[in-house]
C-alpha cells in the first residue's frame, strides 16, 4: 500500500489537498473520483518522507489505549452506531498517534471491501490472534457489541494482571541493580584504598586473613581487567537474553521457571487464569473448540502450556473430552480446572464455568504476588546486609590483628 499526496477540486469548485493510501496511482485517482473530487495533482510520497512521518506518528500501541478503544467501540456499536462511523469517530478523538494511524488504515481497508476481522489481522503486533478471531466470530454471528464487550473485559483483566506482576517485580529488580552497583563500587573504589592502608600499617610481609586476601584479589582483578570484566558480563547477559528468545531457549526457560519453588506456583496460576479467560471468551464468541485451543495456546505465553493444548487438539479430533485431557496434565493444570470443565461440558456452559475459574485464579495470583513481595523484601535486605557484612569482616579482621601486634 503506497501513500499519495493530492490536490483536487470538489464539485463546489473548492480546492482541497491531503494524503491518501492506495495500491497504486491509478487506484488513488479512482478513489478521489468516487469521492467527487477532480484530481489536479497526485504524487507518491517518497520513502524518506514516509519513514519520517512513520517515525512521528508511529510507535507501539499501549495496552491501556487498546482497552479504551475496545470499550468505546463496544459502547458505540451497542448504541446502534454503524461500524465505519464508530471507527472514524474513534480515529478523530484518539490520543495515541500510533492507534490513530492504524484505525485510519483499518477504515480504508473496510471501505475497500475487507471485513473488520481481516482488516485487524493486518496488524498482529496490535491486535492478537484472540482479538482477531473473536471479532471474526462476532461478525459471523451478528453479535459484535457483545463480543467487543467480552474483549474489553478480557483486556482489562489481562492489563490489570500484567500491571500487578510488573509492580511486584519492580522492587526486587531495583534492589538487585543497587546490589550490583554497590558491589562493583566497593571493589573498584573502596577495597583498594582499604588494602593500601592495611599494607601500610602491617608492612609488605604482613599476613592478612584469607577472607581479606580473597576480597583484595577480586578487587585487584576487577580494577586491572575492567575492560574484560564488564564487556564479559554484558555479553553474557545479552547472550542469555538472545538465547531465551530462540525457540529452543524459550522452551528450556519456560520449563525451568515451572520448576523454581515459589515462582512456579505463580506462573501456573497466571497461565491457568489466562487459559480459562481466553478459552471461555473464544467459546462464548462461537469459535470452534479446535481453533479456540490453538489460539489460546499461543495467547498464554508459555510454550509448555502451548504444547499441551496443541496436543489436546489431536485428542479432541479423536473424540475425547477436553476435561479428560486436562486431567491427564495435572502437573500444569490443577485438578479444579478439569472438574469445572467436566461440569461445563455436561451443562453446555463451558464459557460461563471457565470465567468463574479465571476469576478464582486471578484472585489467587493477587494473593500469591502479595505473599511473594513480602518474602522478597527481607531476603534482598539479608543479601545486601550479607554483602556489607562480608566487606566489614574482611576489613575489621586484619585491623584487629594489627592492633594486637601493636600491643
Amino acid at each position: 500500500m503506497a501513500k499519495f499526496k493530492f490536490v483536487a477540486v470538489s464539485n463546489q469548485n473548492k480546492t482541497t489537498s491531503g494524503n491518501i493510501e492506495a495500491a497504486d496511482r491509478a487506484a488513488a485517482l479512482s478513489v478521489l473520483s468516487e469521492q467527487g473530487l477532480r484530481p489536479l495533482s497526485v504524487k507518491e510520497i517518497s520513502k524518506a518522507s514516509s519513514s519520517i512521518l512513520g517515525g512521528l506518528g508511529g510507535g507501539k500501541v499501549k495496552s491501556e489505549d487498546l482497552v479504551i478503544f475496545t470499550r468505546q467501540l463496544s459502547t458505540m456499536i451497542g448504541a446502534g452506531v454503524p461500524l465505519l462511523r464508530s471507527l472514524k469517530s474513534l480515529e478523530k478523538h484518539s490520543e495515541s498517534a500510533a492507534l490513530k494511524s492504524t484505525i485510519g488504515k483499518i477504515v480504508y481497508d473496510i471501505e475497500s471491501g475487507a471485513t473488520f476481522g481481516d482488516a485487524l489481522a493486518k496488524y498482529p503486533k496490535i491486535f492478537s490472534d484472540v482479538y482477531v478471531n473473536m471479532i471474526r466470530a462476532g461478525e459471523a454471528a451478528g453479535i459484535m457489541d457483545e463480543i467487543l464487550n467480552r474483549l474489553a473485559l478480557q483486556q482489562e483483566k489481562n492489563a490489570s494482571m500484567r500491571k500487578k506482576i510488573k509492580s511486584a517485580m519492580t522492587y526486587p529488580m531495583v534492589l538487585m541493580v543497587i546490589m550490583v552497583v554497590a558491589f562493583f563500587g566497593l571493589m573498584i573504589f573502596i577495597i583498594p584504598q582499604i588494602g593500601k592502608i592495611l599494607k601500610d600499617l602491617g608492612g609488605p610481609d604482613a599476613k592478612l586473613p584469607m577472607l581479606t586476601e580473597i576480597m583484595l584479589g577480586i578487587s585487584g582483578f576487577t580494577v586491572t581487567y575492567w575492560y574484560i570484566v564488564f564487556p564479559l558480563i554484558g555479553g553474557a547477559v545479552f547472550g542469555v537474553i538472545k538465547y531465551i528468545k530462540t525457540p529452543v531457549g524459550k522452551k528450556q526457560f519456560h520449563r525451568l521457571v515451572l520448576k523454581i519453588p515459589a515462582v512456579n506456583q505463580i506462573i501456573k496460576k497466571v497461565a491457568v487464569a489466562r487459559f480459562s479467560r481466553t478459552f471461555s471468551a473464544l467459546m462464548g464468541a462461537g469459535v470452534t473448540v479446535i481453533e479456540a485451543l490453538e489460539v489460546t495456546g499461543r495467547a498464554i505465553g508459555n510454550t509448555v502450556y502451548e504444547e499441551a493444548l496443541l496436543a489436546a487438539t489431536e485428542d479432541i479430533k479423536g473424540g475425547k473430552q477436553l476435561s479428560e485431557i486436562i486431567e491427564r496434565n495435572e502437573d500444569i493444570f490443577p485438578p479444579i480446572v478439569a472438574q469445572m470443565l467436566a461440569v461445563g461440558e455436561e451443562t453446555g456452559q463451558t464459557d460461563t464455568v471457565l470465567v468463574k475459574v479465571a476469576d478464582f485464579y486471578e484472585e489467587e495470583v493477587d494473593a500469591a504476588i502479595d505473599g511473594l513481595s513480602s518474602i522478597i523484601e527481607p531476603v534482598m535486605i539479608v543479601f545486601m546486609g550479607g554483602m556489607v557484612g562480608l566487606v566489614a569482616a574482611s576489613v575489621m579482621g586484619p585491623i584487629a590483628s594489627l592492633s594486637q601486634n601493636i600491643k
